[in-house]
Parts: C-alpha cells; sequence; structure tokens
C-alpha cells in the first residue's frame, strides 16, 4: 500500500489523549421503541425511552399520581389527547445520569398484545411539538447514547450486541470476555505510545544525543515492536480460528446408500430434519442442518449416498456434490452399515487420498444387528484400515454409542476452535479488520522505514496506536465508527 496512508505531516504530537464526546442529552431528541419482539404475541412487551423529555411522556400517559425513581409502579395508561385506555401497565423512571444510556429514562412493561403496542406507540409519537424533538428510536441507537455518554466502550457494546444473537452456549462464553479483551488492548496501546515517546526524544533532541546512544535505542524499540507484534499476530490466528463460533462448525456426513447418515443426523439433532427411508439413493442432495452440539453451533450436512455403478444422473450429481462438500468441512464422519461392511474401494481410495488432511470420525452404525464379536473384529479392520480419529459403534436405534460420538464431536470441536486450553473469545469482523489494516500495518511500515526515516517510522506507530483507538472509541474522529457498530443493533437496544 505504500506510505500513501502515512499523514502528510509526521510529527509525533501526544495524539492519544482520549478525546470525550458531547454528552447526547444536549443535541439529541427523546427516542422511544420496543425493546421486546414486535413479531409475536407474548405475555409482556417493554417499550423504552430515553432524553430529556422522558418524563414528560410518563406523565401525559399516566397523569396525576406520582411516579417515584427506580421504583416499579402499576399505572393506568391512556391516550394524552382522547383520554382512551390503553393498559395497566408497570412503569419505571429512571433519572439521569444513572441509566443505560445516561440520559432520563423510562420503561413501559405493557401486555405483550399487537394492538396495545401499537396504541402505546402512536400515543407517543403524537406529543411531538415544535417544543419537544421526540421520535422512534433507530437501531442501536440506545446503546450508541451509552458509549456517547461514557456508559461503555465500544468492545462491550459489540459484546452485548453478540449476547443477544448468540444461538450457543459456547458463543454466549465467547461474548463474555470484553474486558479482558479490552485490557490486551490497552496494554498495546500504552506499549506503543511508550515506545513512540522514545522515538519522539530523538527526533526533538538527536542533535545532544550520540550516534550510538541513537542506535541502541531504535534497536530497543525494535525488538520491543517485534514482540510486540508477534503477541497481536498470534491472537489474530487464535480470532480467526474460533471465527468458526459464530459462524458453525462445518461437519459432513458420507457413507453409502442406507447407511443411516439421515437416521444419524435425526438422532444427534433429536429431531426429524432428514428423510429416513430403506430405499438406496432416497437423499439425492446435501441437506443442511444447523444445530447446538454441546454448545457449538455446527451446519450438519447430510450428503447423497455415495456408491459405484449407479446411472442415474441426478444422484450422480449428488455424489458429486457430497465429495465436495466433505472437501469443504471442517470435519467428515463416515458412516457404515455394520451389517453390509463392503465398501467400494473406490471410495476408500477418496477417502484415503483426497480427505486425508481433513479430521474424520468413523461410525459404524446398526451395531445391533451383529453380535459383540463380530462388531469388534469390524472395528480393528477399519483402524487399521482409515486414518480415522476414532472409530464408534452406534445403533440409532438402542441408542447405543450415541452419547460418546457426541463426546468425540465436542472434544473435535473444541481442537477445530482453538477452545481446548483457552476460554473461547469472539470479537466483530470491524475489530478483526482494524486490527490488521491498522494495528498491524502499522507496525509493518514502522519496520520498513525505521533505517531511513524516523519521523515515518514515529508516524506509522500513531496510525497503530489510533488503530487501537477506533476499536474501543478512545480516539479522535470517532463517529466515522460508529455508524457501522450501531447499525447491526436491534431497533430497542
Amino acid at each position: 500500500m505504500g506510505c500513501c496512508r502515512l499523514l502528510s505531516k509526521p510529527v509525533c504530537m501526544p495524539l492519544w489523549r482520549r478525546q470525550y464526546s458531547v454528552p447526547a442529552t444536549y443535541f439529541h431528541p427523546t427516542v422511544y421503541a420496543l425493546s421486546t419482539p414486535s413479531n409475536q404475541h407474548s405475555a409482556i412487551a417493554i417499550l423504552r425511552i430515553s432524553g430529556t423529555h422522558s418524563k414528560y411522556i410518563l406523565e401525559q400517559l399516566a397523569p396525576g399520581k406520582h411516579v417515584l425513581p427506580r421504583k416499579p409502579m402499576l399505572r393506568t395508561l391512556s391516550d394524552p389527547k382522547t383520554s382512551t385506555f390503553i393498559d395497566e401497565a408497570l412503569v419505571l423512571y429512571f433519572p439521569q445520569p444513572k441509566t443505560f444510556t445516561g440520559e432520563e429514562l423510562v420503561e413501559l412493561h405493557l401486555h405483550g398484545g399487537k394492538a396495545i403496542i401499537k396504541a402505546a406507540l402512536k400515543s407517543i409519537q403524537e406529543l411531538r411539538s415544535e417544543e419537544r424533538d421526540i421520535r422512534m428510536a433507530m437501531p442501536g441507537e440506545f446503546s450508541r447514547r451509552a458509549f456517547q455518554n461514557g456508559k461503555m466502550d465500544l468492545l462491550k457494546l459489540e459484546s452485548i450486541n453478540k449476547m443477544i444473537h448468540s444461538d450457543t452456549e459456547i458463543q454466549r462464553l465467547s461474548a463474555l470476555h470484553s474486558d479482558e479483551i479490552l485490557l490486551k488492548f490497552q496494554r498495546w496501546r500504552q506499549e506503543i505510545i511508550d515506545q513512540m515517546a522514545k522515538l519522539t526524544a530523538i527526533i526533538d533532541f538527536g542533535e545532544d544525543i550520540e550516534s550510538e546512544d541513537i542506535e541502541a535505542i531504535i534497536k530497543a524499540v525494535n525488538d520491543k515492536l517485534l514482540t510486540l507484534h508477534t503477541q497481536i499476530t498470534r491472537f489474530v490466528t487464535k480470532l480467526d480460528r474460533m471465527s468458526v463460533l459464530n459462524d458453525g462448525i462445518k461437519l459432513t456426513l458420507l457413507g453409502e446408500p442406507n447407511s443411516g447418515k439421515s437416521s444419524l443426523i435425526n438422532e444427534i439433532s433429536h429431531d426429524e430434519v432428514a428423510i429416513v427411508s430403506n430405499i438406496p439413493g432416497t437423499t439425492r442432495d446435501s441437506i443442511d442442518v444447523v444445530m447446538d452440539i454441546n454448545g457449538f453451533k455446527c451446519i450438519l450436512t447430510d450428503t447423497a449416498g455415495i456408491r459405484q455403478g449407479t446411472s442415474d444422473a441426478i444422484e450422480i450429481k449428488g455424489i458429486d456434490r457430497s465429495k465436495k462438500k466433505s472437501l469443504e468441512s471442517n470435519l467428515v464422519v463416515l458412516v457404515i452399515d455394520a451389517s453390509k461392511p463392503n465398501i467400494d474401494e473406490q471410495f476408500f481410495d477418496f477417502i484415503n487420498n483426497q480427505l486425508a488432511e481433513k479430521p474424520l470420525v468413523v461410525v459404524l452404525n446398526k451395531s445391533d444387528l451383529i453380535t459383540s464379536d463380530q462388531l469388534a473384529q469390524l472395528k480393528a479392520n477399519f483402524e487399521a484400515k482409515l486414518n480415522a480419529l476414532k472409530v464408534h459403534t452406534v445403533s440409532c436405534l438402542t441408542k447405543q454409542g450415541l452419547d460418546s460420538l457426541v463426546e468425540t464431536l465436542t472434544d473435535n470441536f473444541k481442537h477445530i476452535s482453538a477452545t481446548e486450553d483457552e476460554d473461547p473469545i469472539a470479537v466483530s469482523d470491524r475489530v478483526k479488520e482494524i486490527l490488521q489494516t491498522d494495528l498491524l500495518y502499522g507496525l509493518d511500515q514502522f519496520f520498513e522505514h525505521k533505517d531511513q526515516d524516523i519521523l515515518i517510522a514515529c508516524e506509522a506507530l500513531r496510525i497503530a496506536s489510533d488503530g487501537i483507538g477506533k476499536i474501543t472509541g478512545e480516539n479522535i474522529d470517532v463517529e466515522e465508527v460508529l455508524d457501522v457498530v450501531f447499525s447491526k443493533f436491534c431497533i430497542g437496544k
């Protein structure tokens, strides 16, 4: 990318000083939105209001009795203009600044009927006037105000959004480490700032420093930043591996027709999501099922049965797609009918050659149809013949071996996602991009220019430092990232 990213005036000034935004209270309208799902009936619906006119809105909807701060109170809500009854609601009033947004905040806990919600929203909307700017909140606007009023940093807010959208236990846990990650980023930034200070001393007082001392300072700075670069690179690599926690681990079931793949997927998912039939070739194409296996999000693919000699054009295409799916997956499960274990040699060649680098788990299905001695011999044969992580004996009819299989799958998921010995962590795509395009880029530019132009090298470190500021929100010109962050939030968050 060259040096065009570097500023035209490469002077190392203390630009890392935190810049606080003007509190949102002073220039934002009062906003309101439903904080609970709006597309279905429910027992309760929560309507949130934030801004300087929040208490006024509450007093108009529920006139008469005084509402005490932070105390739930039952009130009759009615339309301020027509006095038409809306609902008996639990109301809460939170005076600023000790609220989620840092502003005056009201919550209306309504009954969850759609007509009730619609009437309440309409009544609030009609309170808008030239003197009182009241409107519906935009996506993430409550959280944005919390950030602007110093209630939370961007990492914490993004982790809350991840928790809201988590489907599995591992996804939930991965969103709980924002404080730990923030401390890591702050340590990195402080390290960069410390090294910038040393370079600034050379720039400002270089004439008074011996050349040998300058070389020693630059070498010490370089060594520190090399260590930091290694730490950041490892962290980014770990994030890449852990990205499957959100995207889903791709798990493909392979096997000959009628080996019981569809039955197995139904047992693992505890639901009938795949077609089960004793007619070979019933599954003619791949069937993807998103499921939670021991807290891990998995995209489990039930593929068309692989067999040689078929003349059915549709089935042949399905077999080709099955092989392609297995090559794209993170983990392959080979399902074999224990009562008919004669697998085509070409199928074996495909597994041992093209899938040699893929983690492989072998399942001897329908184990209830043969004796235990036959099963033991069969298991030994396949352990010798295939480079499998483990060979399991399973019966979908009796449920034997299913728990052990799920345990093996879970162990593999931990290895694939790098969560064997570490807690799961997750950050947004925005953060990952900044780590690459600002932080690592700035360090790389320092290494490139440190021996030729100390000014440019110092400016490169400022880019790296400001990159971390973009992540946490502790930086000048932070507005550029806010729209990206909060557009992904719910309306009432």
